[in-house]
């Protein structure tokens, strides 16, 4: 095939071009998407059939980036890519949850998405592009797929939006969002903002949705080109119409009625369920129940979704008894850990935070080493979650994506709040001990407490709450659920986290299954997650409603000086020697860096006398001597001809033998000086050629009366 190009251009004069049949012709599809100098290869691969007894779409997305893309050598001993990155992964998340449920619900075979980075000026953002490269991808192949998709990053910059901004631009945006739709739908939303309204958002997603409807068009129009309207055939399910309905018949009554028994208890709820199941199983015949029972579970799950849908829809019930805008019961506490700089516990229903707040000073920061991102971050948001939270008896292993993912969501909700130029690193660890609902909003509620209880200053608090929909018939019959729990997430038809402070929100992620969601209903369901959110930022202030006025007692205390950047070199010292010096004698740890042409300097101690004995130090470095001042001077070396003496740290002087007393002295020693001495001198001279600075004690010294002289007698003839 020869190469096929199609071009989309953007508002602002850019294009983004899409190229198959050039490279990578093995895959089932391949996609080149350049935009100025960033150019992505997309490829999808999709096994011929499915593993037997696969129920589900086993997707699999890889975005990665090449650190030769932008010149640069990978860091390490090994100097080579390794395990992706933490935005590596995010983009990852990005481009799947928008994929995901556009694939046919009985396509079972196992696909593989991968999208690399192969050349970046640094300038464009290669994650708005990944989406729209990997959908494309899909659209020249024959695998099976309801999109195309496209994905766009959306910034309000100076009140304007932007579509898919430069790094630069984004510098200045006060919102950030990731918005993945169809031609008809919004399926994915992610990002961060400057506490701005429902109403301001959806605008930004509408802008969104009208440059994403141009690049399925020109997709659509590739999939002409290329021939491939035509999908491949498949068959992934086995079925059995006569033993779904036999399931449908004897189970759906007993599940809608455990459905509608309004059980607050998640596991006594996930047993009687299960109960059903496993009765019905139980009255096969016994040499048909193993080769039935994956069957079984599966029209099982149909039935059980269903019961759970029509007891929301039709009676307005919910699992645990709540109404749909009813919140959950919570309770919280702050310092339940001695030993952290700050800690809070958030309970939500069944999902339950123990967060902690760690201040750590510069050598703290996290270094960021990735392809396109290089530098510091100092405000780090960590969130775990393991298998014990949900009564699970299995191991817990390394950090997850989905870690990585909620973990995000949760610092961009918060990183706003943190006062600019704050001199502490900060580090936020939330533990999810137990969960039946959003994790990732009790994470930024309890993040919220914990900040709070360590004296960080935080603009304002900030809340979060979980959404979910159920809805039917395009949405002409549909229930907005506040405060999801687990099974509403997995059995509904959206679910969507808004986090945020009483003027507006910091964040949100919604993921949306259901096609024909409009935009009313998503303006109601915003309207109902702000006062779910309202409600659950009243309970946080119920235990504590501002910071501490300061630090624990065990709390690093740091202070920020600004120097001229002349003097930097002069705090090192050669070799650091002066640096490390002060440290030692402090007792201090001396941080320092060059921003915007001033010098920062961070001092940080447990205690305030060690910060102030260096603080004092540098201080004395960077002040410039003046004539005419008193300083305390130590005595370094002395000489036949008087002695030098240290009046600043780094800045000696000469105290002549002339200038040590009023009477005359042979020698320095005479005058009872010796080195180690703390004298107070004065500076009277600064030599204008070599800089020599003298020094005087006698001026600061009594002057001795001189002896009376006998008056001339003019009468006295003698």
């Amino acid at each position: 095939m020869n190469p096929i190009a199609k071009s989309i251009e953007l508002s602002d004069g850019r294009t983004i071009t899409l190229e198959t049949g050039k490279l990578a012709k093995q895959a089932d599809g391949s996609v080149t998407l350049r935009m100025g100098d960033t150019i992505l290869l997309a490829t999808v691969c999709a096994a011929k059939d499915a593993t037997p007894g696969t129920d589900f779409m086993p997707l699999q997305v890889e975005y990665r980036e090449k650190f030769a893309s932008n010149g640069r050598f990978p860091g390490g001993f090994q100097k080579r890519e390794g395990r992706p990155s933490d935005n590596e992964i995010l983009t990852s998340r990005l481009i799947d949850r928008a994929l995901r449920p556009l694939f046919p619900d009985d396509y079972h075979a196992d696909v593989f998405v991968n999208v690399i980075l192969f050349s970046s000026d640094g300038k464009d953002m290669p994650d708005a592009l990944a989406g729209l490269a990997a959908s494309a991808a899909l659209a020249v192949s024959d695998i099976p797929f309801n999109g195309p998709i496209s994905e766009v990053r959306v910034a309000r910059i100076n009140g304007k939006f932007t579509i898919n901004p430069t790094y630069e631009q984004l510098e200045q945006a006060d919102m950030d969002i990731m918005v993945g739709a169809t031609l008809d739908n919004i399926m994915m939303v992610e990002g961060e903002m400057n506490e701005v309204s429902e109403a301001e958002m959806l605008e930004a997603i509408k802008f969104a949705h009208e440059e994403i409807k141009k690049h399925c068009r020109a997709q659509l129009e590739m999939t002409e080109m290329v021939g491939k309207t035509v999908k491949r055939e498949y068959n992934h399910e086995d079925n059995d119409e006569e033993l779904r309905k036999q399931v449908w018949d004897t189970c759906y009554s007993k599940a809608y009625e455990v459905a509608t028994a309004e059980n607050p208890n998640k596991h006594e709820r996930m047993d009687n369920f299960a109960a059903i199941e496993e009765a019905f199983l139980a009255s096969l015949p016994e040499e048909e129940r193993d080769a039935k029972a994956s069957l079984v579970s599966k029209y099982y799950h149909d039935v059980e979704k269903e019961a759970m849908r029509r007891s929301i829809l039709d009676e307005g019930k919910r699992l645990d008894g709540r109404k749909t805008t009813e919140i959950r019961p919570i309770w919280s506490e702050v310092s339940p850990l001695p030993g952290p700089h700050g800690s809070a516990i958030f309970t939500r229903g069944e999902t339950q935070s123990l967060t902690t707040v760690t201040l750590g000073t510069k050598l703290d920061e996290k270094i960021i080493d990735d392809v396109l991102n290089h530098g510091t971050e100092r405000f780090l948001l960590h969130y775990n979650f393991p298998p014990f939270s949900t009564g699970e008896a299995k191991a817990q292993r390394g950090t997850g994506r989905r870690e990585i993912g909620h973990g995000n969501l949760a610092h961009m909700a918060l990183k706003r709040m943190i006062p600019t130029g704050y001199p502490y690193v900060l580090r936020i660890v939330s533990d999810i001990l137990e969960s039946n609902g959003s994790s990732s909003m009790a994470t930024v509620c309890a993040g919220t407490l914990a900040l709070m209880d360590a004296g960080v200053p935080i603009k304002k608090p900030v809340a979060g709450i979980a959404m979910g929909l159920i809805s039917e018939n395009k949405g002409q019959n549909y229930a907005i659920l506040s405060d999801i729990l687990g099974d509403e997430d997995h059995l509904g038809d959206m679910d969507f986290k808004v986090c945020g402070t009483k003027d507006g929100i910091t964040a949100t992620q919604m993921d949306i299954k259901v096609d024909g969601l409009s935009y009313e209903i998503l303006e109601k369901a915003l309207a109902q997650a702000k006062a779910g959110r309202e409600h659950i930022m009243g309970k946080l202030m119920e235990t504590i409603s501002e910071p501490r006025a300061d630090l624990k007692p065990h709390a690093p205390r740091i202070e920020v000086i600004e120097i001229p950047k002349d003097f930097i070199g002069a705090v090192i010292g050669p070799g650091g020697k002066i640096i490390q010096g002060i440290q030692e004698e402090s007792g201090a740890i001396v941080t320092i860096e060059e921003i915007n042409n001033i010098g920062r300097v961070e001092i940080s101690a447990t205690n305030k006398a060690s910060i102030d004995l260096a603080m004092n130090k540098i201080k004395g470095i960077v002040a410039i001597p003046e004539i005419g001042e008193v300083y305390n001077a130590t005595v370094r070396s002395i000489m036949p001809y008087g002695a030098f003496c240290e009046f600043l740290p780094g800045k000696d002087g000469l105290l002549h033998i002339s200038e040590i007393d009023w009477k005359r002295l042979e020698k320095v020693e005479d005058a009872g000086i010796k080195e180690g001495d703390k004298i107070q001198v004065k500076l009277i001279e600064i030599d204008p050629r070599s800089g020599k600075f003298k020094l005087s004690r006698k001026v600061m010294l009594p002057r001795p009366e001189r002896p009376e002289v006998k008056k001339h007698d003019e009468n006295n003839n003698d």
